[in-house]
């Protein structure tokens, strides 16, 4: 058989999402995020496969920006929707998805690919490194006590409706945003994404419901949350699930974290996806009760190397060469020096000795700050050919924030 790789037509979307829906279980999503994805689809940057009339491969991109370390609003494209029908695997689709993909962004000037995956093996022979954690917990609010940091008394809370607040919700994330490397500005549309709540993916739980942070009559925080209540035969048994929190300032959030675990007829509040160096860990009297556990959740690919090691910043001053391997994306292979600081970076091609050599997986693993050189090389990962060179490089780049994408895409 013969297949075709082109861009999606509008009118082809329902069979090119069902494709997708079928990969990932099966299970219809609901009319309204249904109705958000199509809206979110950017059809020009969307690719089908097709077996004469039968879909059998789909992939969408996003056009994001990426805060990286310094705080820069980085051109990213965000890779999304892949799927291979089940019917059609072993022969190449996956392969020419990414190709196409990887030539796409490169044409458009996005240095930087990113995506969360269902199956985090797929991505790396593409040169995707994992560049993002996320921690979850669960917090026993029946043995755990919180300390909270003077001056949290000063912020009010006001329970609010989910739309009614979700501009003011919105203006806390973009004040955010350029704080911590990993997180995506918010586009058109976008906003919609934390309003949609099927109740078939509540798995028992309330309808969502926002809380906000208010100082002096300003916004200084959000939580979206829900109540899972449960009954035991000792009496309430019940859970407080977090969607999202945000603070302009620690003692914004250290007040939300606060009414989260005193809120009334619930045992535990649940964490699903929070920075890895979040504060509420040293707010907690036991952390060990509080079970955290971490996961990936941001792949990222350096599409254009030089283009990407330039646009971020770099805690120390660094200079070193780099010997990359690129196999899928030949252009970035060879030597590149890295030339840089906290005020910025050059990086050129150079025919100098090489210091460290790498992939390009490891290069993206490391871009955002979250994971370090030196740990990557204790893997066999990394090569250090200039004593030094790898200390050198790993404080450099270091985040001072830990990398976090708090929404899937």
């Amino acid at each position: 058989m013969t297949t075709e790789l082109r861009v999606l037509d509008p009118t082809e979307w329902d069979r090119w999402y069902g494709v997708l829906e079928l990969a990932f279980g099966g299970v219809p999503e609901a009319p309204e995020e249904r109705q958000l994805w199509r809206d979110l689809t950017e059809f020009d940057r969307s690719l089908g496969v097709w077996d004469g009339d039968l879909c059998v491969g789909t992939a969408g991109a996003f056009t994001f920006r990426l805060t990286v370390p310094g705080g820069a609003s980085v051109p990213a494209g965000g890779v999304t929707m892949v799927s291979v029908a089940g019917t059609h695997r072993r022969r190449g689709i996956l392969t020419s998805m990414m190709r196409r993909q990887l030539d796409d962004l490169r044409a458009a000037g996005e240095s930087i690919a990113v995506l969360t995956a269902s199956e985090p093996e797929i991505y790396g022979r593409f040169g995707y490194g994992v560049a993002t954690y996320a921690a979850r917990a669960t917090i026993d609010t029946t043995r755990v006590r919180l300390s909270v940091p003077e001056g949290t008394d000063g912020v009010a809370l006001r329970q609010a409706g989910l739309t009614e607040s979700s501009a003011a919700c919105e203006a806390v994330y973009a004040r955010v945003v350029p704080t911590r490397p990993g997180m995506l500005a918010r586009q058109p549309e976008w906003e919609r994404l934390p309003l949609i709540d099927p109740p078939g993916d509540r798995a028992g739980s309330s309808p969502r419901l926002c809380v906000l942070a208010e100082r002096a009559g300003e916004v200084v925080g959000f939580t979206h949350y829900a109540i899972k209540p449960e009954w035991a035969s000792t009496g309430a048994d019940g859970a407080v699930v977090v969607h999202q929190l945000m603070g302009l300032d620690a003692v914004a959030e250290a007040a939300l974290w606060r009414f989260l675990c005193s809120v009334d007829l619930t045992r535990e509040v649940q964490i699903h996806s929070r920075p890895v160096d979040d504060a509420w860990q040293h707010l907690v009297s036991d952390v060990r009760r509080c079970a955290p556990t971490l996961r990936d959740v941001l792949h990222l690919r350096l599409v254009e190397v030089s283009a990407a090691l330039e646009a971020r910043t770099y805690q120390a001053p660094v200079d070193v060469v780099f010997e990359v391997e690129d196999a899928f994306c030949p252009w970035n292979e060879g030597r590149w020096r890295l030339t840089g600081d906290a005020k910025g970076a050059t990086c050129v091609r150079t025919s100098d000795p090489a210091d460290l050599e790498l992939s390009v997986r490891e290069l993206g693993a490391a871009y955002l700050g979250g994971t370090s050189l030196v740990s990557l090389a204790a893997a066999g990962r990394v090569r250090e050919l200039r004593e030094g060179a790898l200390v050198e490089a790993s404080v450099a780049f270091g985040s001072p924030v830990a990398p976090w994408l708090p929404h899937g895409f």
